[in-house]
């Protein structure tokens, strides 16, 4: 299936979820590789041939000025590679504001590199159980119940960007984009899809949100997508539903899929690093049983002599088992979750400089982009399935000792209660 060029891009707002749609491309048989920074030409050429290329950002977290930095070198670099549609990944959950990660912001600094008047945004993902109806999103709490956005038990209350607006259209308001378009999921019932969507594109919106009902909506959506992309280069907007609908039948790529063996594992053991406080993660946290068990202060990680025990110990546990970082809930609201996002990377790479792992289980949105940011692997290519939104990567690197290391990111959210037990067997 390969086409000697890429012909779609994508950049993740954290790492996580830019795994999820390296997965979403790889499960369906497109050669897709996911850097995590702009790549070097060698990198590149290693790369090989490509039908998607990726980079793993992290703009969730990030300050709008620092973000359009960020995306206007992204965006130039895509558009230098000749892609005909850029996505830019956000969270299934849309957790966003207009001071930190930015939806507004990612969208009018990407538009200028792909111009074309019609930017759809995709609003749901059910196998993630992420729905979108008549524009507002509902989301599943842990595989459980689902519910609207704005009243979730830990999307509602996030520490950085908690979701007060269930409708999309005013929750994308607020980060500048006033006038957006609403596909609702009876127009691919009726078959007046089309029409509709000219009418949105009439009214020169600023976006056109698509609901997702059920898995099936995406093949109409895919469909939409890809003829408009024929007449210009765009921007698309969503999770991972994106490339689940361009590569639906009749989408931008056409259905495929191939079947995906379980690699040879290597030798040694796994690391796992629970940043996220989530209570779902904090659930998987207390049914793991494989690992031993290192609780850390994050409050402490400046500390040099702290972290310096922190590495130790966790290099004695690991010469012998399986082992398990997880941060502590501060007592005290902190300082910063990038801060420590940061520091929790800094740790991993001073452990990582004397380990050798045969897998790195990493938890938590920032902790994830953070973490292998700190460390020295530029890109990850799709090996197998973990867990829906959480599949089984391996890195490559210049330094032996990481390269081929396999790499699991999860969200906060994501993964089923015995998640740690799975990730490690």
């Amino acid at each position: 299936m390969t086409q000697g060029f890429p012909r779609y891009g994508w950049y993740g707002d954290d790492f996580t979820g830019a795994t999820d749609t390296l997965a979403t491309l790889s499960e369906r048989g497109l050669r897709a590789l996911l850097f995590l920074r702009a790549p070097a030409e060698k990198h590149l050429a290693s790369a090989g041939q490509l039908d998607a290329i990726g980079i793993a950002g992290a703009t969730r977290s990030m300050t709008p000025e620092a973000a359009a930095i960020e995306l206007d070198a992204a965006g130039r670099f895509f558009s230098a590679q000749g892609i005909d549609i850029l996505h830019y990944k956000c969270c299934s959950t849309f957790d966003s504001a207009p001071h930190v990660g930015s939806l507004g912001v990612a969208i009018r600094t990407l538009w200028k590199h792909f111009p074309n008047p019609f930017v759809p945004v995709v609003g749901g993902q059910p196998n993630l159980g992420r729905y979108c109806l008549f524009g507002n999103l509902f989301a599943a709490a842990g595989g459980g119940e689902v519910h609207r956005i704005d009243r979730h038990p830990t999307m509602s209350v996030h520490p950085v960007t908690p979701m007060a607006e269930a409708d999309l259209r005013r929750h994308l308001a607020a980060q500048g984009l006033a006038r957006i378009g609403l596909l609702d999921y009876r127009a691919y019932e009726r078959g007046d899809a089309d029409a509709i969507l000219d009418g949105c594109l009439a009214t020169n919106p600023d976006a056109v949100l698509f609901d997702v009902a059920r898995a099936s909506d995406l093949e109409v959506i895919g469909r939409l997508i890809a003829e408009r992309a024929q007449s210009a280069p765009l921007l698309a907007v969503g999770p991972s539903s994106v490339a689940q609908a361009l590569t639906a039948r009749g989408g931008f790529f056409g259905a495929g899929s191939k079947s995906v063996s379980q690699p040879e594992r290597r030798e040694g053991p796994v690391l796992a690093l629970v940043g996220s406080l989530s209570p779902v993660t904090r659930g998987q946290v207390e049914a793991a049983s494989g690992y031993a068990r290192i609780d850390v202060d994050p409050l402490l990680l400046d500390d040099s002599a702290y972290t310096e025990t922190l590495r130790q110990q966790t290099l004695g546990l690991l010469a012998s088992q399986n082992t398990m970082l997880v941060t502590r809930q501060p007592s005290d609201a902190p300082e910063g979750p990038d801060r420590i996002a940061g520091a929790t990377g800094l740790l991993l790479r001073a452990i990582m400089a004397d380990a050798r792992l045969s897998r790195l289980v990493i938890a938590g949105g920032d902790t994830s982009s953070r973490a292998v940011a700190a460390l020295d692997i530029w890109g990850l290519s799709y090996r197998a399935a973990m867990v829906p939104g959480a599949p089984l990567c391996e890195a490559h690197s210049d330094d032996p000792r990481l390269n081929g290391l396999e790499i699991v990111l999860k969200g906060g959210q994501m993964g089923p209660p015995d998640f740690f037990d799975v990730a490690e067997a």
